[in-house]
């Protein structure tokens, strides 16, 4: 099986363009969040979302914590798919789902220890998939990604082999260390942001170098 690339903290429709055409599945939007790097505006986020390609999947990451707001700020980007980063407080997955049935979730797990491991398997039941990152949202300045963050990839294999869903890898994922992340882990997919990036812009240079490392 083909492992799926996502590529984060698209900032541009030009990057977005980048992304696909060196082999991206999936592209990153990423909204207003306490922290991390590239966040834009809903309004272009919108925009991008229109120029994709329907066969790549568009993930709107938002850090809301209500599933009413969720839904609210789903309906200013229209991505087909919303990546949670943050817990879920107020309400529930099937209330995003019923109001949103065509939209995929993903719900973010970020990794610390070995109690993550029944959290993860516990959300995999009520969402399309999980994104496991290097965050860290106790902290007083929530991390909620882009950390540029190797993990625990032991932990991340255990939570592979007992989600009910598909599971994307992501933290500090590189053209050095993707090839040891997938025979680790085997995930679903790898999600990265800072590991394709020169002076916070996509570098075309490193992204042929990725894939050519994945895939070869």
């Amino acid at each position: 099986m083909t492992t799926r690339v996502k590529i984060c903290c698209i900032g541009s429709t030009e990057e977005a363009k980048m992304a696909v055409s060196y082999g991206a599945s999936a592209l990153g939007l990423v909204a207003n969040m306490p922290s991390g790097p590239g966040v834009i505006s809903d309004n272009l986020i919108l925009t991008i979302s229109k120029i994709v390609p329907p066969s790549v999947a568009t993930f709107m990451l938002t850090s809301e914590t209500s599933a009413d707001q969720i839904i609210e700020h789903h309906k200013r980007t229209l991505t087909n798919t919303i990546q949670i980063v943050d817990e879920l407080k107020v309400g529930t997955y099937e209330m995003i789902k019923k109001l949103l049935p065509a939209i995929k979730i993903v719900q973010v797990v970020h990794v610390i220890d070995e109690r993550t491991i029944d959290e993860a398997v516990k959300l995999s039941e009520c969402v399309d998939a999980l994104l496991l990152d290097s965050g860290n949202p106790n902290l007083p300045v929530k991390e909620l990604g882009g950390t540029g963050r190797v993990h625990n990839w032991s932990i991340s294999k255990k939570i592979v082999e007992q989600s009910k869903v598909p599971v994307f890898l992501a933290g500090g994922l590189t053209a050095d260390n993707v090839k040891q992340a997938v025979e680790q882990v085997q995930p679903f997919g790898l999600d990265l942001c800072s590991g394709v990036r020169t002076d916070k812009k996509l570098d075309p240079y490193k992204l042929e170098k990725f894939f050519e490392t994945l895939w070869k």
